[in-house]
C-alpha cells in the first residue's frame, strides 16, 4: 500500500518532536509499504533560531531534507509552506496525484490542514495525541470548521486508553475513538550499559497553551499538577531529578523556586535540541520521572505518553503519573504509575532494589506494546485496511 504520514517534522525539527512523527514512517516502512511523509500545515513556517513564525521556509525545508536523507526516505516527502502554498520536494502537481492515488493518509496528532486536497479513495485515519483538550476543541462552537473536518476523517485514534471508560470525562462527540500508543522504532533506541549518567529525568514544558474549559470545570496544563509535587526531591532524597523543562507562555517557570527545592533544571534547546541528544537524554539516564497535564489526570483519559514508551525502549524504567492507563499497560515491573509522593518513594526504592531487573522489564514493555511495526499493524487492523 501508499501511505501517507503527516506531521511536524518540518516545522518544529527539535528534540522529541521528530521522534513522535519519524516512528510512524519507520513502522509502517517494517511492514513493507510505500511510505511518505507529507507536511501541510496551513501554517507560517516556524523559525527555531529567531523564534518566530516567518514566510521563509528554507531552514525547515532544509532540515527536513536532511531528516528524510538519514532515516532513509530519500525523496519521498511534500512540504508545503503555509504563508504561500508553495510546494516542495514534490511539484504542485506531482504531489496532488500522490495523494489521490494512495491508499492511507494518517494524520498524526492532527497536523495536517489539507482542505483543498483530493484524496479520491484513499482512506483518512485521524490520531489524537491529545486527549481531553482536542475533545474539547472538537465541540467547541467557536472552532466549528476544525470540528467537521475531523469528524470527515474515516477512522478516529486517540493515546487516550481510557477514552469511552464509565468514568473517564473525556467527552467523545459521538465518535468511535480507537486506541493507540506510540510506535517506538526499537533498532533506534538500543540498550545502553551501566552506569546512567544522570537521575530520573524528563523532558517537558511547564505549560504548552491555555487551560480548557468543559462542562464548568477546567482543565490545565502541567504546572498545575507539577505544584503538588513540589517538595517532592525532599521526601525523596536518595534520587536526584534532572528536568529538561520548557518555560511555557510567557516564560512562567518558577526557575529559581524549583531549584531552591532541588530540582535540576536544563533549557530544553540546550540538552536536547535534536533528535539525537535528546536519545542520548533519555538512553542515559537512570529512568523516567513525569507528571501528565491536568487535563489527562482529572478527566481519566488514560494517556500515555510518547517519551516515555522510548524511555522504555532504551531499557530505562519509568515513574509516571496515573491518568488511567495503567488499567491497559503493566505497572511495578519497569513500569511504576503514580499519584502520591509516598508512591514515587515505593516506586524509587522497588528500582533501587533491582535496578537491572526493572531495566529488562521495561526494554521487555517496549517490545510487546510499543514496536513500531507491531503498532501501525494494529491501527491498520482496527481500522479495517487490508
Amino acid at each position: 500500500m501508499r501511505i501517507l504520514v503527516s506531521g511536524l517534522l518540518g516545522q518544529y525539527h527539535f528534540g522529541g518532536v521528530i521522534w513522535d512523527y519519524v516512528q510512524y514512517l519507520l513502522g509502517f516502512q517494517k511492514l513493507g509499504h510505500e511510505v511518505w511523509y507529507v507536511e501541510d500545515t496551513g501554517e507560517w513556517p516556524y523559525d527555531a533560531a529567531k523564534q518566530t513564525y516567518t514566510e521563509d521556509c528554507s531552514a525547515n525545508v532544509r532540515a527536513l531534507k536532511a531528516l528524510m536523507e538519514e532515516f532513509g526516505f530519500g525523496d519521498r516527502w511534500i512540504y508545503r509552506n503555509g504563508a504561500n502554498g508553495e510546494f516542495f520536494g514534490a511539484t504542485e502537481k506531482a504531489a496532488r496525484e500522490l495523494v489521490r492515488g494512495a491508499d492511507l493518509f494518517a494524520n498524526v496528532s492532527g497536523a495536517a490542514h489539507m482542505t483543498d486536497v483530493d484524496f479520491g479513495g484513499c482512506h483518512r485515519m485521524f490520531l489524537d495525541g491529545d486527549p481531553m483538550f482536542n475533545h474539547i476543541d472538537l465541540l467547541d462552537p467557536a472552532k466549528e470548521g476544525h470540528g467537521a473536518r475531523v469528524r470527515s476523517y474515516d477512522s478516529h485514534f486517540t493515546f487516550g486508553l481510557n477514552v469511552g471508560a464509565a468514568d473517564c470525562l473525556v467527552p467523545t462527540g459521538g465518535l468511535d475513538w480507537k486506541k493507540t500508543v506510540q510506535p517506538v522504532a526499537l533498532d533506534f533506541w538500543p540498550v545502553l550499559p551501566d552506569p546512567p549518567a544522570r537521575g530520573l529525568t524528563t523532558v517537558m514544558n511547564w505549560a504548552s497553551y491555555a487551560p480548557r474549559v468543559w462542562d464548568g470545570e477546567e482543565y490545565g496544563q502541567k504546572d498545575v499538577e507539577f505544584r503538588r509535587f513540589l517538595d517532592l526531591p525532599g521526601k525523596v532524597p536518595d534520587e536526584s531529578f534532572v528536568l529538561a523543562m520548557g518555560q511555557g507562555p510567557k516564560r512562567q517557570r518558577p526557575t529559581e523556586q524549583l531549584r531552591s527545592l532541588g530540582w535540576t533544571i536544563l533549557e530544553p534547546n540546550e540538552a536536547v535540541p535534536d533528535h539525537r541528544t535528546y536519545r542520548d537524554f533519555l538512553s542515559t539516564s537512570k529512568g523516567e520521572w513525569s507528571i501528565a497535564k491536568n487535563g489527562y489526570v482529572k478527566s481519566r483519559s488514560g494517556w500515555f505518553s510518547c517519551r516515555t514508551a522510548c524511555y522504555l525502549a532504551a531499557g530505562r524504567p519509568a515513574i509516571v503519573q496515573e491518568t488511567g492507563w495503567s488499567r491497559h499497560l503493566p505497572s511495578g515491573q519497569g513500569l511504576f504509575a503514580f499519584e502520591t509522593a509516598d508512591d514515587v518513594a515505593r516506586a524509587a526504592a522497588a528500582l533501587n532494589r533491582d535496578y537491572a531487573a526493572h531495566r529488562r522489564a521495561a526494554r521487555a514493555l517496549a517490545e510487546e506494546h510499543f514496536e513500531a511495526g507491531k503498532v501501525c499493524q494494529d491501527l491498520l487492523d482496527q481500522a479495517g485496511i487490508a
